[in-house]
């Protein structure tokens, strides 16, 4: 019965919030964008011959609406590798301080109720949602992998805190750190052999203000936003989780070595992309 209410409240307040939100004056319509007014467009046109028409001009430098974007995943992406590296290399000593062999739920100062409980489910989800958003539209609009991937942890921190008895699943996040970390070198690889740089975009940047187009620049930012968000939820659960032993559990050390494989990939491929 608990689940059939709560079930009932998530959907009328989601319907709740869309009516809400459609024809609201200080929202603008799908596809409606002043585009005059975007201070991207200025650099963009300082960089390109002729006019720069959003949803018509194609095949520029980088692709990206988004002039942050395109320097930060695209002219210095390896600088932004070396960053996410030094958030594994924080998560790691977080674990290696704080992780045990067994370990349990921190306990409460106060015991959630039931319609805080359903209430964060149900805004679990418009945050999960928002940072799925921010994540992929990161090349067209402010946003990206870094706040996209924040704000997808901040939904694993609500569920914690909401619920005393919630625990997440660790070792897929550790999972999902590994291997998009691990993707992320592997593209830079592909750039190098294919482009001859590492990190070199090699697929079509398409028409500007598209959603898929600015190359792999939205295949970075996701694979960002997997790696940030899993790392982040990771250090939450660690914190918010006591030891039962001592002893430490090397299980997880697969994991480490992956991530670490990929960071040692990266002082390589400096030494290949600027001889």
């Amino acid at each position: 019965m608990k689940k059939l209410f709560g079930f009932v409240l998530l959907m009328t307040l989601g319907i709740i919030i869309i009516l809400s939100l459609d024809g609201n004056s200080y929202f603008p319509k799908f596809g409606d964008v002043d585009v005059a007014d975007r201070i991207s467009l200025r650099f963009i046109e300082r960089d390109a011959m002729g006019d720069i028409l959003f949803g018509i001009t194609e095949d520029l430098e980088s692709g990206a609406a988004n002039i942050v974007t395109s320097i930060v995943v695209d002219y210095r992406s390896f600088d932004t590798l070396g960053e996410v590296t030094v958030l594994f290399i924080s998560a790691l000593g977080v674990a290696l301080l704080l992780g045990g062999a067994t370990q349990k739920r921190m306990s409460l100062s106060f015991k959630p109720n039931f319609m805080l409980r359903v209430g964060a489910r149900a805004l679990f989800g418009i945050i999960l949602i928002t940072g799925v958003y921010i994540i992929t539209h990161g090349h067209l609009t402010p946003g990206g992998g870094f706040p996209g991937g924040t704000m997808i942890a901040s939904s694993i921190l609500l569920l914690y805190l909401a619920d005393d008895q919630f625990r997440s699943k660790v070792q897929t996040f550790k999972w999902m750190e590994g291997i998009a970390g691990s993707l992320y070198v592997i593209l830079g690889i592909i750039g190098l052999v294919v482009g001859g740089y590492f990190l070199k975009n090699i697929l079509p940047n398409g028409v500007i203000g598209d959603l898929i187009s600015s190359g792999m620049i939205p295949i970075v930012y996701m694979l960002i936003g997997l790696k940030v968000g899993s790392e982040i939820a990771g250090v939450i659960d660690n914190f918010l989780s006591e030891e039962e032993a001592i002893w430490f559990n090397m299980q997880p050390f697969w994991w480490w070595w992956l991530d670490f494989m990929a960071s040692l990939s990266i002082v390589m491929s400096w030494k290949l992309s600027f001889p």
